[in-house]
């Protein structure tokens, strides 16, 4: 029996455990272009490789109920595999999107066992920015049953249309200002083209039960990969490309909405925002607001982040308790108001103040490279993310 469960443990319960995925980009350390090397460096038990071969992705490999041990642990682990890359002439970059990288030219594949990603790249062409050109970080949030599931994936939709306002770190693309903060999110959106199965509106379908997700859901988007995926290479559950998707190999819900921040403290610091929001929505009971409506915030958010208008009274009082218009920045200072007793509070509550007042990092990447920035500027840029990485610290246009 003892061993019967060591081979089968029971599935986590809710907030039981939290599991991180942060990818980061490989750049080469004289010019920072994309370096794709990631081969050179891999495996390591903690890392592992992506679909190309610029980006490499740190967890915890096990789930752990102890969020405030991991940002040390992966501030650690970035030391570890800059010392390894070094004598290579490269380093790690963080932030969602490369701001100069083509994708057209630059874009390599994982070059090993890659029978799913060289399907990925007949049937959508990976030569794009909304494949080969996105960091973000992965939060897994862990379900024991059917119940839980739903109240837990209900909290989750309320809580993806915001997490823009406070994760947005890609306003560039192709040496430019795009016009979003969150370009990352803009160029994912619509990375399936004629599959829109893949990503729907980002914010998943409301869902009671595995059944029904699998029935409605699921089955449908197989459904439409067929004609392109004759032998079923992407037939499972990770083919789902929306903003939150069931994993049901594990038992957990994976966020995906999360741009990567300039150091893991951020990231673990954001992560940890959104984590207690979905608790609270879940003690809470979360309503079953429209996908539409939802989608339309999150499309907001990932434009203007923080400033982002919210023209709907009804997600407001949900998140607030006040039935009213306000901005982004406003809701999740009203949720923060109303988490006062909130697990993780510590460890986000100055990252929150922090983004609150200055804005998320895109705003401050913006204030410092300003509206049509040189690549000289850019270059400079992103050398001193480069360093807050490194070293662990957060980034201040101010002191820029």
């Amino acid at each position: 029996m003892k061993l019967a469960r060591l081979l089968h443990p029971r599935p986590l319960q809710a907030f039981g455990g939290f599991g991180l995925e942060l990818e980061y980009m490989i750049v080469e350390r004289a010019s920072l272009d994309v370096a794709p090397i990631a081969e050179r460096v891999l495996p390591r038990e903690s890392w592992s490789n992506e679909l190309v071969a610029h980006v490499v992705e740190i967890k915890n490999p096990r789930p752990t109920a102890k969020l405030a041990t991991l940002a040390a642990s992966f501030q650690q682990e970035v030391r570890a595999m800059n010392a390894s890359l070094e004598p290579l002439g490269a380093r790690l970059m963080p932030g969602a999107m490369h701001p100069w990288m083509d994708p057209r030219r630059e874009m390599r594949l994982w070059p090993h066992d890659n029978e799913i990603y060289r399907a990925y790249h007949r049937i959508f062409d990976c030569r794009s920015h909304g494949w080969a050109n996105l960091q973000s970080v992965h939060i897994n949030l862990p379900f024991a049953d059917d119940a839980e599931f739903a109240r837990l994936h209900a909290a989750v939709r309320l809580a993806l249309p915001i997490i823009p306002a406070i994760a947005a770190s890609s306003p560039f693309a192709e040496g430019r200002v795009t016009g979003w903060l969150d370009y990352r999110l803009h160029a994912y959106e619509t990375n399936a083209g004629a599959l829109p199965q893949m990503n729907g509106d980002m914010v998943p379908e409301p869902m009671a039960s595995r059944a029904q997700y699998e029935r409605e859901l699921l089955r449908p988007l197989y459904a439409a990969l067929a004609p392109h995926d004759a032998e079923g290479l992407l037939r499972h559950e990770w083919a789902n490309a929306r903003g939150a998707i069931a994993r049901f190999d594990r038992n957990a819900i994976e966020i995906r909405l999360v741009d990567v921040q300039e150091c893991p403290a951020a990231d673990v610091g954001v992560a940890a925002a959104i984590i207690d929001l979905v608790w609270w929505l879940y003690h809470r009971g979360a309503p079953e607001l429209p996908t539409a409506e939802l989608a339309q915030i999150l499309r907001t958010c990932m434009r203007d982040a923080e400033r982002a208008p919210i023209d709907c009274p009804a997600y407001v009082e949900a998140l607030t308790g006040k039935r009213q218009t306000c901005d982004a920045g406003a809701v999740w200072a009203g949720i923060a108001e109303r988490m006062p007793e909130a697990p993780h509070r510590a460890l986000w509550s100055p990252i929150l103040e922090r983004t609150l007042a200055l804005g998320p990092l895109a705003r401050r990447l913006l204030g410092a490279a300003g509206d049509n920035p040189p690549r000289e500027r850019l270059a400079a840029l992103y050398e001193h993310l480069c360093e807050c990485l490194q070293n662990g610290v957060l980034f201040d246009d101010l002191s820029y």
